[in-house]
């Protein structure tokens, strides 16, 4: 947890560094644990803006040589789902014309889409599966990522995705922003 504010006072710093190093080798690291988290509820008591700290006994419990090996290619999953961002970028670019001057949303399905495509490719089970499919429903913000995928997949024309968010002027190949 590093800060970017200026130490104000390097020998006072020192000193509880010190002191914690002392507190965990003369009592051990369970007590310097349940100091650190007396003192950050203190803190949180006072209105002191701590950063949060993101470890919790939750993550990373699996150490990494117990851990299953991935069900598919990751070079090859990684790449398509570069593939599948462009496209949805530039879908969501062409239906910026200037002549029609609407827009989209890229970021959604850019920042989930590892979680969409784990899903896809190892966990959601389509309709022919003996004990039925998934029924997913996604934010609608990231249908440009669907269409992509369905693109990808030859489920869709390039002339369906220039209709994207063109729901008047491209019947029979326009797709809705929230399918």
């Amino acid at each position: 947890m590093t800060s970017q504010l200026p130490d104000r006072d390097p020998e006072e710093t020192a000193e509880w560094v010190e002191s914690l190093d002392a507190l965990i080798r003369e009592q051990g690291t369970e007590r310097a644990q349940f100091i650190m988290r007396s003192l950050l509820q203190r803190a949180g008591s006072q209105s002191v803006g701590v950063p949060m700290v993101t470890t919790t006994d939750y993550v990373n419990t699996i150490p990494a040589d117990q851990e299953a090996e991935f069900p598919g290619n990751e070079e090859f999953e990684r790449r398509y789902r570069a593939y599948m961002r462009w496209n949805a970028a530039v879908m969501v670019h062409r239906a910026q014309r200037a002549d029609i001057g609407v827009g989209g949303h890229i970021s959604t399905y850019a920042g989930a889409a590892t979680l969409y495509e784990v899903g896809f490719n190892h966990f959601f089970r389509g309709k022919d599966h003996p004990s039925g499919g998934d029924q997913v429903f996604f934010q609608g913000h990231a249908s440009p990522g669907m269409y992509a995928r369905a693109f990808m997949e030859g489920r869709l024309s390039e002339e369906d995705l220039d209709g994207f968010r063109q729901e008047k002027s491209k019947q029979g190949h326009a797709l809705s922003s929230y399918p």
